[in-house]
């Protein structure tokens, strides 16, 4: 039998720290540092030059995010990983740093800030609603800085929902924020029609975007509440990417007997979500999600597929099934009228 470990407190510190490493990527990441190096700083002081920074600070800093994996250094001479000349060099298509006005915005920090309230309370400290209160600007921010990193599974969903060629296709996208999952579909079906339902603020966002992508003329806007306003009748596909997860068992089932009604025959939901397994500790990058939403929600959280599968049966759908999106920790699943 492998001898029995003795107790370190490796972890602990390690997670206290974890604080550190959050704001080395931030600094990085404004200084344009990532960048520098694409363009061939590669020493303390070049990036020091370019960055407007001292010398030190940049050297010790860059030897922070060796350690932490995101830069490699030989000698004097640093140098981008793969990832990093990826998703941090500011010129390339896939550029993920400006996630951080979302994922680092002091809204969201607010709610992890007064963690242990809401673990007592059983729910969000911020406030009443947390991010789900009407017309919260968050999510402002959420349209803009997280449109790179919901680019590729918005590409990949329509391989993975065929919709017959040919034939009119009309989608409703609930809670549309950037709109590139309704803008996906838009791209790859020319017959497609999309109606993007979100905040009136959020859907300027999705507006630009649908310009950008050449597809405004079959693009619509449905501004407001997506529990308040009618949806309309006949449509083909509806799309709640990342929502659900916001409320409870009760709220969720409600707004899908509404989504259920505003399909016409043969219609389907594609709903986009981080679903843990049942034992709900794995997957971590899923599972952990589930942290997110008591610090943020009243009552969201991360749902298995189990209980996904549950809510849209007792809003009267025939079946769901659950297919993983490539190149993401997040899963679909597909529900039949």
């Amino acid at each position: 039998m492998p001898e029995p470990q003795s107790p370190s407190p490796i972890l602990l510190f390690e997670t206290l720290n974890a604080y550190q490493r959050t704001a080395a990527l931030k600094a990085a990441i404004e200084l344009e540092l990532f960048t520098a190096l694409a363009e061939g700083a590669d020493t303390a002081a070049a990036l020091g030059a370019r960055c407007g920074a001292a010398e030190r600070g940049v050297r010790i800093l860059s030897d922070y995010l060796v350690i932490c994996g995101f830069l490699t250094k030989e000698g004097e001479r640093y140098a981008l990983t793969p990832d990093s000349r990826v998703f941090l060099d500011r010129r390339s298509p896939a550029y993920m740093g400006g996630s951080i006005e979302f994922l680092l915005s002091p809204i969201l920090l607010e709610g992890f800030q007064n963690l242990t309230t809401a673990v007592r309370q059983g729910g969000t400290a911020m406030g009443t609603e947390g991010t789900v209160a009407p017309e919260h600007p968050v999510w402002v921010q959420f349209a803009r800085a997280m449109m790179p990193m919901m680019a590729m599974p918005a590409q990949a969903i329509p391989e993975l929902v065929p919709a017959e060629a040919g034939r009119g296709l009309r989608v409703l996208d609930i809670a549309a924020g950037h709109g590139l999952f309704g803008i996906g579909f838009a791209q790859r079906y020319p017959q497609a029609e999309v109606t993007a339902l979100d905040w009136a603020s959020v859907l300027e966002v999705a507006q630009e975007n649908a310009r950008r992508a050449g597809v405004a003329e079959r693009y619509r806007l449905l501004p407001g509440s997506a529990f308040d306003l009618d949806f309309g009748d006949g449509y083909d596909l509806v799309l709640l990417t990342n929502f659900l997860h916001h409320f409870d068992h009760p709220t969720c089932v409600a707004l899908l007997r509404k989504v259920r009604a505003a399909l016409g025959e043969g219609g389907r939901v594609v709903t986009l979500e981080f679903i843990p397994n049942e034992d709900r500790v794995t997957p971590p990058g899923s599972a952990a999600f589930s942290l997110t939403m008591l610090a943020s929600t009243p009552a969201g959280d991360a749902y298995t597929f189990p209980e996904l599968e549950r809510m849209f049966a007792e809003a009267g759908f025939s079946r769901s099934e659950l297919l993983p999106v490539p190149q993401s920790v997040q899963h679909i699943v597909v529900s039949h009228r």
